[in-house]
């Protein structure tokens, strides 16, 4: 599976260039080509994310356990990122066909890689050897950047029922949850603890979406390349391992309100037969035009990990992880909207929240010796905690408000956010992961540029 990364983008390039349109490639100038890309509903695209975080009680480069803008006191590029795609036509009674295929680098290439083989079994403890997809693809050296290959999947839309179903197989983004990985789709620079140690950010596999009616849709994947209950799968390792994601959408009739429940299920590898899963519930409210609110709940469980912790040593235990984060938007105008978001979430075992995350993820088995790129592996820390942290923030679509006519930058959106974290130990002794402190606070200012 050495090269099955360039194959597989290969094949999706063809994919692209045959099934969409008659024009011939070989256009003789420009304007053809575009008109042939236009026809053929072929869209290329992507986004800049960059920004920096003041933090004035960290001294060695990290944020603790906060992932993505995990860089204290420097800038960091977050996301670089260029996909191309052709989204399928859906609710019809015709054949469609499309994918997507997506290259990410930056500092948040290594939380968005296939990193569900780990290490390390999460059960035993013995070494493994991690997926090839797209860990190790540049940059180890600089400790902080690298390349993701966050998405690679085709699609196709068949006409079964009344509105048809829409299948990919590939790589692709989980669906669970509310907050992603791609920076446009998020109000805020940080992530929410539910998502960085809660949820799953990717999947190798089937993806189904039916669409009920006007109300009600329904999903459901068959996944598999991962050694943590088919989370975050890559294409060479653990194939024998599957697992199951399912899940609902309701809407109101006027669009206003929505509700979602989602929730995986499945061995956790190959070498053991304990479950891993986790559920979401994300209830979405349209208060007024201008007003949004967001409630969501997520619960995950892993059953017989070993743990290693501040409390537990060499023990075997089930693990959950639980959290609350309630979103709050509001519109001050066309260009600009503020927001706070405010979350509890407990790893009740010590299993899911390391800090620095970075350093953790980055870990890899070296002649025989655990070793992490990102840096030094003995400084990680983890314990059964309870984390609270509430931010506040704003969008402030720039480069409208200036009107700025460069076409480049008539989508700039500046994002200035203030956070504070706090955590406390979860019947265990006092828990400092913040530089020795029990909390912090971060100043944050980024850019979203989409192109």
């Amino acid at each position: 599976m050495k090269y099955s990364k360039w194959l597989l983008l290969a094949a999706t390039s063809i994919m692209f260039q045959f099934i969409a349109s008659p024009v011939p490639l070989y256009a003789s100038n420009l304007s053809n080509l575009k008109n042939f890309i236009k026809d053929s509903r072929v869209e290329v695209g992507g986004w800049v994310n960059g920004g920096a975080t003041f933090n004035p009680s960290q001294s060695d480069g990290f944020n603790g356990p906060v992932a993505f803008a995990d860089q204290a006191n420097r800038f960091q590029l977050n996301q670089f990122n260029t996909f191309i795609q052709r989204q399928v036509v859906s609710e019809t009674h015709k054949w469609d066909f499309g994918g997507r295929f997506d290259f990410l680098f930056g500092t948040d290439a290594v939380f968005t890689q296939a990193f569900g083989v780990p290490a390390f079994d999460v059960n035993t403890g013995e070494a493994l050897k991690r997926s090839n997809w797209d860990l190790g693809l540049c940059c180890a050296s600089t400790k902080t950047y690298g390349i993701a290959l966050p998405q690679a999947y085709l699609e196709a839309h068949v006409p079964i029922g009344t509105k048809g179903i829409n299948i990919r197989a590939g790589h692709f983004y989980s669906p669970t949850g509310f907050e992603t990985i791609p920076a446009p789709d998020n109000f805020f620079y940080t992530r929410a603890y539910s998502f960085n140690a809660g949820e799953p950010f990717t999947h190798t596999g089937l993806q189904a979406n039916y669409i009920v009616d006007k109300n009600w849709s329904i999903m459901g994947s068959a996944v598999t390349g991962s050694a943590t209950g088919g989370w975050d799968g890559g294409w060479d390792k653990q194939l024998g391992n599957w697992s199951g994601i399912a899940g609902f959408t309701w809407k109101s009739d006027n669009q206003a309100t929505s509700f979602n429940a989602t929730g995986t299920y499945g061995e956790t590898s190959t070498h053991s037969s304990e479950s891993w899963g986790m559920f979401n519930l994300v209830l979405q409210h349209k208060i007024n035009p201008k007003t949004l609110l967001v409630l969501h709940h997520v619960h995950g469980f892993a059953d017989g990990v070993l743990l290693n912790n501040l409390k537990y040593a060499n023990v075997v235990k089930d693990a959950q992880w639980m959290g609350l984060v309630t979103h709050l938007y509001y519109d001050l105008t066309e260009n600009l909207s503020i927001g706070f978001r405010g979350e509890w979430f407990r790893d009740r075992d010590g299993f899911r929240n390391p800090s620095p995350f970075r350093v953790a993820a980055a870990t890899n088995i070296v002649n025989g010796v655990p070793v992490s790129y990102a840096g030094n592996i003995n400084n990680v820390t983890v314990a059964p905690a309870d984390y609270y942290a509430a931010t506040v923030g704003m969008n402030w679509k720039a480069a409208k408000t200036l009107k700025i006519r460069w076409d480049h930058l008539k989508k700039l959106t500046i994002r200035p956010n203030i956070r504070y974290d706090s955590v406390d130990a979860y019947r265990t002794v006092a828990y400092k992961p913040f530089a020795g402190h029990k909390d912090q606070i971060l100043f944050s200012l980024d850019f979203v540029l989409p192109f």
